[in-house]
């Protein structure tokens, strides 16, 4: 089974983060509500609390196939405060594991340098903080292991990009017509 890890920080955006994280069980993917602060419960940026699966320094990063990164602010700027998980972004980037970006959180990945001579996408008007890339503005992009997405709006598209990028493109499809997406 594969197995995502979706990471909350305090002002995360909820339906970037929720969306994934439903899209991915129904694909029987397993995904994980990891919170970067060890909180039981993370209260997002419009004030919806969601309990946890895990706190960071509970889990085993090599047991996943995905990182993923909702936006939202403050959420952004905390999940990018928080270097245990910058840190296993960039070795799950080096290693050719697939990471994840929505919103605002592709800047993550930008400060980093790990869009260089990549194509990306992020929230309008931050265009400047995906350094080194090329910015497109399709909904969701991949390019290599990265997948970035645009903001709320594109959450479906971007949970659907992971499952077809972790499964295959025939289970992203069901489960797109499934939700009468597609």
């Amino acid at each position: 089974m594969k197995k995502a890890a979706v990471f909350f920080a305090t002002g995360y955006e909820e339906i970037e983060a929720l969306t994934v994280v439903d899209l991915l069980r129904r694909a029987g993917i397993e995904a994980m509500c990891v919170s970067v602060n060890n909180e039981k419960s993370v209260t997002g940026s419009h004030n919806i609390s969601v309990d946890m699966d895990a706190g960071i320094d509970e889990i085993n990063f090599d047991s996943f196939d995905i990182l993923v990164c909702p936006g939202g602010m403050p959420g952004t700027k905390n999940l990018e405060m928080c270097e245990k998980l910058t840190n296993n972004v960039r070795a799950f980037y080096e290693a050719g594991k697939l990471i994840g970006a929505i919103c605002a959180a592709p800047s993550i990945f930008g400060h980093m340098g790990l869009l260089n001579g990549k194509k990306a996408c992020i929230y309008p008007g931050m265009e400047a903080e995906l350094t080194g890339a090329e910015v497109v503005y399709d909904k969701v992009v991949k390019a290599d292991n990265v997948i970035t997405s645009r903001g709320m709006g594109t959450a479906i598209a971007f949970g659907l990009e992971i499952v077809a990028s972790l499964l295959n493109q025939e289970t992203a499809d069901k489960l797109g017509k499934g939700i009468v997406y597609l």
